[in-house]
């Protein structure tokens, strides 16, 4: 009986390993004819044919056409800035079918790059963030030319870096650094390169106030503020796409974090960066939006490059609002007695004397709601130098007291409200040069 048990156990045994190693041969020969056995990151791009390519994109071919996706692969995209925006701007236009892309960083990829960046992982930290980039992208799109340039961008190698390869489709901003912003912007604007820049995604939250518009209809974005009124000063008032946030800012929510005092004291703080000119104050950056940013400015340049139509609303949380401020001080020139002279100022001024003048708030008490404009002094003609943001309220006192009242402006008001208004006019005087 024990032989026969050990006999049956052998042959369970036997057939087992025989019926395994058959299976195991089966499945060889199987995934031995099959494209995507073979390891992709192996693979060249000439040896990427073409039905492979169309299989992997054929969701894109169905929405943008055959020609729409034959302009898409001849395009040229230089990505200045690998990191929470550019990597995604990147690792989607490399998912869309684009061809040939060169990316422009210095930086390596950090641990705290993870929250945000599109393909990072821990084994990529300490490694160039173009070089992470490119590395993932073969493994994607072994077809696409991925040019890494580990460098950084400045005036003086701005034609080695952009230019060298050929002349740009495209040139994509996604550089933190202001002075380096403006620096880029400016250069493509002066050689007529397509530009688009992304503007702040630090501090922001809301999915739904992303915006792609040209520079001049931003709001509610400090960092479109500054670059804004750097590059008037360089001559350039309009002509540059941008996406950005129209949030609006909430003492409850992120701000920028102030350096620790024992930094301070280590010296002089533009000496603690890395790099000369570049931040050394921690941005709060919630994870999800550079990547919305990111996919924003890919999916403006795909429907763009392959001729897919796509008009993006201007200023589209604020025209009510600026349309009701018009119609304040046209209402108000009624109430003063002046119901025949037509306003001075153009209803698309509006947005440039809220934001850019007087930052989106009253200069009387700061606040940013039930916003009007006024006639401020009653001797002179309305003007771009003489009216004020305030609020309806405010708007009210200054009519009854100083515009039909005859007090003086100094009587009604305090020192220091004068000074920031003048101060106000004074800045709206000498950007009214570059305007």
């Amino acid at each position: 009986m024990a032989q026969d048990t050990w006999r049956i156990v052998a042959a369970t045994v036997a057939f087992t390993v025989t019926a395994t190693k058959c299976a195991e041969y089966l499945w060889n020969c199987r995934q031995a004819r099959l494209p995507q056995s073979k390891p992709h990151k192996n693979l060249q791009a000439e040896q990427y044919d073409d039905d492979l390519f169309r299989e992997q994109l054929a969701r894109n071919y169905a929405f943008l056409g055959e020609e729409g996706m034959q302009k898409l692969k001849e395009q040229y995209v230089v990505v200045v800035g690998a990191g929470g925006v550019g990597s995604w701007v990147v690792t989607m236009l490399v998912r869309s079918g684009c061809c040939r892309i060169r990316v422009i960083d210095f930086d390596q990829i950090s641990l705290s790059s993870l929250n945000r960046h599109s393909c990072a992982v821990l084994k990529d930290v300490g490694t160039p963030k173009v070089e992470c980039l490119k590395m993932h992208m073969q493994e994607i799109a072994p077809w696409c030319k991925v040019e890494a340039i580990n460098q950084l961008w400045t005036k003086d190698s701005a034609e080695e870096l952009l230019l060298s390869g050929g002349e740009p489709s495209i040139v994509v901003d996604c550089i933190d650094n202001i002075d380096t912003k403006v620096d880029l912007l400016e250069f493509t604007y002066k050689r007529n390169l397509p530009v688009i820049s992304s503007m702040g995604a630090s501090t922001k939250s809301d999915p739904t106030r992303i915006n792609i518009a040209d520079i001049t209809a931003t709001e509610e974005d400090p960092l479109a503020r500054t670059v804004r009124r750097l590059l008037k000063k360089r001559g350039i008032n309009t002509g540059i796409p941008v996406v950005f946030s129209a949030e609006k800012p909430d003492p409850r929510k992120a701000k920028l974090l102030p350096l620790p005092d024992e930094e301070y004291e280590k010296g002089s703080v533009g000496e603690l960066s890395a790099l000369k000119d570049f931040r050394v104050r921690i941005l709060p950056v919630l994870g999800t939006m550079p990547g919305i940013f990111g996919l924003a400015i890919a999916t403006w340049i795909l429907t763009k490059a392959s001729g897919y139509p796509m008009s993006p609303i201007e200023g589209k949380n604020r025209i009510k609002v600026y349309d009701g401020i018009y119609q304040s001080l046209a209402g108000q020139m009624s109430r003063i007695g002046m119901p025949d002279q037509r306003v001075p100022v153009s209803v698309f001024e509006i947005g440039y004397i809220l934001e850019e003048v007087f930052r989106g708030k009253s200069p009387v008490s700061g606040y940013s709601t039930r916003l009007t404009l006024s006639k401020w002094d009653p001797s002179k003609p309305v003007s771009l130098q003489n009216v004020v943001i305030l609020t309806k309220e405010e708007q009210n006192v200054h009519e009854r007291r100083v515009l039909n009242g005859g007090e003086k402006i100094e009587d009604v008001y305090p020192p220091e409200v004068l000074e920031l208004i003048n101060k106000r006019f004074q800045e709206e005087k000498y950007y009214s040069q570059y305007r």
